[in-house]
């Protein structure tokens, strides 16, 4: 079979189920993938024969991309800040807003200019911790997460990017202190109300790790106040607190904090211009 037949019956088959747009991204991430093409060289050997193998492996892609099953998974990686990471389904695929949190953290010229202790709570792929580590090596970084799949992968990922990042398996709801004093918290917890399924997609709901997304309707705020309690005991002088948030409870969230004495609270709006990130100082 010729390259070019390939992509036909690829979009054939999956043309009920997603977007236009969609196939064609994921025919190209496919060939990258498996064939090792750019998205030049797929259009450049269009005629190529393919081999049965590949063959196969298109097939099977094809077939969980018809029942919805995220590429990332798939493929077994994604991309994040500009880095490689491995992906199980014990990890939460990372997005676009939680890059524009590292960037907002980075973006902070002091913690480029002396050594700081940096903790990611809830690290699940280490997305956030490794890309900090990555972009400031001075930096000692650590994570914490209650899945010992999550730091496995995690692990793999400071690994595979080069970086020193100190792993440790804790449930944050039942830890009563740190034990350390860091200069930057930063936290991606749960924040999806059970409410919220309904605006969500089946490929999110079937396959994502449900414990890494959601929370009550009654407590939703139950990780970041907990974090934010033990932030209040384990930062320096002047520390800071990063969150990622529910765009719903961004107003809750700055009350909360407030309540709690920090100060200098200030809310992000994402590229979908909505509120997705907080940050504040422990003074």
């Amino acid at each position: 079979m010729k390259l070019h037949q390939l992509k036909i019956n690829f979009t054939s088959a999956l043309k009920d189920v997603h977007h236009q747009e969609e196939i064609v991204s994921f025919f190209y991430m496919l060939c990258d993938f498996f064939l090792k093409y750019s998205r030049f060289q797929t259009s450049l050997n269009k005629d190529i024969t393919i081999s049965k193998a590949h063959i196969s492996s298109f097939e099977m892609a094809t077939e969980r991309l018809k029942a919805q099953e995220p590429i990332q998974y798939i493929l077994g990686e994604t991309e994040f800040y500009g880095l490689t990471f491995k992906l199980t389904k014990d990890t939460l695929i990372p997005r676009p807003e939680t890059e524009e949190l590292v960037d907002w953290i980075l973006s902070n010229e002091s913690f480029h200019q002396v050594p700081c202790r940096i903790l990611d709570i809830g690290t699940g792929s280490g997305c956030i911790a490794v890309a900090v580590a990555k972009s400031l090596p001075v930096a000692s970084v650590s994570a914490i997460d209650i899945s010992q799949e999550a730091l496995e992968i995690a692990t793999a990922n400071a690994l595979e990017n080069e970086v020193l990042v100190a792993f440790h398996k804790k449930d944050i709801l039942k830890v009563t202190n740190l034990k350390q004093t860091y200069d930057v918290i930063i936290s991606n917890p749960p924040y999806v109300r059970e409410l919220e399924k309904t605006a969500m997609s089946s490929n999110v709901l079937e396959y994502e790790p449900a414990s890494a997304l959601f929370v009550t309707n009654e407590d939703p705020l139950v990780f970041y106040r907990k974090i934010a309690q033990l932030a209040l005991e384990s930062l320096s002088p002047e520390g800071w607190l990063y969150f990622e948030i529910n765009e719903y409870l961004a107003t809750e969230m700055s009350i909360l904090l407030a309540q709690l004495g920090f100060m200098k609270i200030e809310i992000k709006k994402d590229f979908r211009a909505v509120p997705r990130m907080i940050k504040c100082q422990k003074i």
